[in-house]
């Protein structure tokens, strides 16, 4: 079931984000359930994430944001996660 994971950056956190890139991108590589991803942009700044997962349940999604290397680090001020249904693409 796929699961639209929206977070948003602490103000001025960018730094954390850099600092945490690689191991976030190894995370999302190794968990095998990430349809998209990228950053979320303002003015050409990274300020927050947007991922596509394939998982079975919200509780499931919930666990994989919570193991993020982003979320451990404290990058987020604000997460959500809900179904995603695909229409286009």
């Amino acid at each position: 079931m796929p699961f639209a994971v929206i977070a948003r950056d602490k103000p001025g956190a960018l730094e954390i984000r850099k600092a945490n890139r690689d191991k976030h991108l190894a995370y999302l590589d190794q968990t095998g359930c990430v349809t998209l991803a990228g950053p979320l942009l303002e003015e050409g700044e990274m300020t927050g994430s947007l991922l596509i997962l394939d998982l079975p349940d919200k509780a499931a999604a919930e666990d994989w944001a919570a193991g993020d290397p982003y979320a451990q680090a404290g990058l987020f001020d604000r997460v959500e996660i809900m179904e995603w249904k695909k229409v286009v693409g």
